[in-house]
């Protein structure tokens, strides 16, 4: 959507942006990657533990995948065995 008026759409929404000096800029921008630095260093060892635990989820995921395709590997096995006809003639006890 194009407005001939405004050459952005947030400027009609929003009206105009104040022109903002370069030091203000800078000085925000400063300010922000100060912030980013503090909440890292605060979070370092939570992250570290939230990409563990992504880990172990993967792992236990495959795991899972695993036991299940196994169980459905069993399974089949079993359909096999009891669509084969039983009679108690294939059976022995041996001599006895």
């Amino acid at each position: 959507m194009k407005h001939p008026k405004y050459p952005n759409w947030f400027q009609k929404k929003w009206g105009r942006l104040e022109e903002v000096s370069i030091d203000l800029l800078q000085k925000r921008l400063s300010d922000l990657e100060t912030a980013v630095k503090k909440l890292e260093e605060k979070y370092s060892g939570a992250l570290a533990d939230i990409k563990r635990l992504e880990e172990e989820n993967i792992e236990t995921s495959n795991c899972l995948y695993e036991l299940s395709n196994q169980i459905d590997a069993v399974d089949a096995r079993i359909d096999i065995l009891v669509a084969e006809p039983y009679t108690t003639n294939q059976f022995t006890l041996g001599d006895k």
